[in-house]
């Protein structure tokens, strides 16, 4: 829908400007006309926005967007007007790429637009749809303040369970890439040492021998066709997951992969409940809620499955109704919702919903983590004990020789 930014009078004669969104001219007069009596000018804003010099490949983190709508919600408590709020935040703002973006929006706002519309034009592929959206309910409630307080509470949420997951694989993937990197020094060099020193000597190898200098010659011989294999194999994946059918595919199965299949499913109910409770929060309509939620959700079968309620609850049926035909969807997610529903405190039982699956996802993972830790540990110990085998047992029937 095309965007006019006019200049009007009051009967007074006092000089309003502002920015309407309309179908055409004729139409934004008409909705001018309704406060101002005189249009004294009126031109339509290009669509395309000014060059982004931020680049569409960089977004703003949830940390840094949780910091700024903390800054936000101070400064407007503060009761300081919108455009000296966001000149205060973008100078405060250490995120380069949401400095550069709030500039933008500054430039924005004191020409007459709307905080939502600037973040629609400026700011996709830059920060997510949910935070987008809950601003534009803020504005259209009229509480902007309570929307940068939800919208900040959830983004530092989610800022916290990432930092927790990545800090508890920290360990175990720097064991797997040492082992990896030791093992290969070991299969590479080392061990064709010793099988060169066992070759020149007539004696009869043992098995375990015989089987590493297979595994070891074979290594050396396809590395680099092995390599190449997973790449493409890994490249293909990556290509299948971007088409349509692909994508929810990949998802769907990620969903059955035994015990990290529990923890993304909880991991998508915790992001739904959050976000909708949020959107819900901040005044949305419980159909523009759903649709933002489900779109924002990173698994791409449960975001389907979320999405597939949406004709159902237009035609009059409850949330927890349409949700029950959702095969991946946690089934107390469907029935709390329904509960919720019933009693009228949607939003607050989503949000106990949240914090449980937040829960749950950390303990899952923590759970996971104490099984392959052990685990790594243990075929280490294996594969050691194969190599130390290999090595000495021909050195044992060298000496009884002797």
């Amino acid at each position: 829908m095309p965007t006019y930014r006019y200049e009007g009078a009051y009967p007074g004669g006092e000089r309003v400007t502002g920015v309407v969104e309309a179908l055409d001219q004729s139409d934004a007069v008409a909705q001018i006309r309704q406060s101002c009596e005189v249009v004294l000018s009126l031109r339509e804003i290009p669509r395309v926005a000014a060059k982004d010099p931020l680049g569409r490949f960089r977004r703003v983190s949830a940390k840094s967007l949780a910091l700024v709508c903390q800054q936000f919600a101070i400064i407007l408590k503060a009761g300081l007007p919108l455009v000296q709020t966001v000149d205060l935040v973008a100078g405060q703002t250490e995120d380069k790429v949401a400095a550069g973006l709030l500039r933008q929006m500054s430039e924005d706002v004191s020409n007459g637009w709307s905080l939502s519309y600037s973040l629609e034009r400026r700011g996709e592929g830059l920060v997510p749809a949910t935070f987008r959206e809950t601003i534009r309910a803020g504005e259209e409630s009229g509480d902007l303040l309570s929307a940068f307080r939800r919208a900040g509470d959830y983004f530092a949420r989610m800022d916290k369970t990432r930092e927790s997951v990545l800090s508890a694989l920290t360990y175990p993937a720097f064991v797997i890439v040492v082992a990896i990197v030791v093992i290969s020094i070991i299969m590479g060099y080392a061990v064709p040492t010793f099988l060169n020193m066992f070759d020149s000597m007539s004696i009869e190898l043992p098995w375990v021998t015989r089987a590493l200098i297979a595994v070891s010659g074979f290594f050396q011989k396809y590395a680099l066709v092995l390599l190449g294999l997973l790449a493409l194999g890994l490249l293909g994946l990556r290509l299948y997951a971007a088409t349509e059918k692909g994508g929810p595919a990949m998802a769907r199965a990620q969903l059955h992969i035994p015990i990290l299949g529990n923890i993304a499913r909880m991991g998508g109910a915790s992001q739904f409940a959050h976000t909708m409770s949020m959107l819900l929060a901040a005044g949305m309509p419980i159909l523009q809620a759903i649709e933002t939620s489900g779109r924002t959700m990173t698994n791409a079968w449960m975001s389907g499955e979320v999405l597939d309620t949406l004709p159902g609850v237009e035609g009059g049926r409850s949330l927890g109704e349409c949700l029950s035909h959702a095969k991946e969807l946690p089934q107390m997610l469907v029935q709390m919702a329904a509960v919720g529903e019933t009693t009228g405190s949607l939003e607050a039982t989503l949000q106990v919903l949240a914090e449980y699956y937040d829960n749950e996802v950390d303990l899952r993972v923590k759970r996971a983590l104490a099984l392959l830790e052990p685990a790594i540990i243990v075929v280490l110990a294996i594969f050691v004990v194969f190599i130390l085998m290999a090595v000495y047992l021909p050195m044992f029937s060298m000496y009884a020789a002797i």
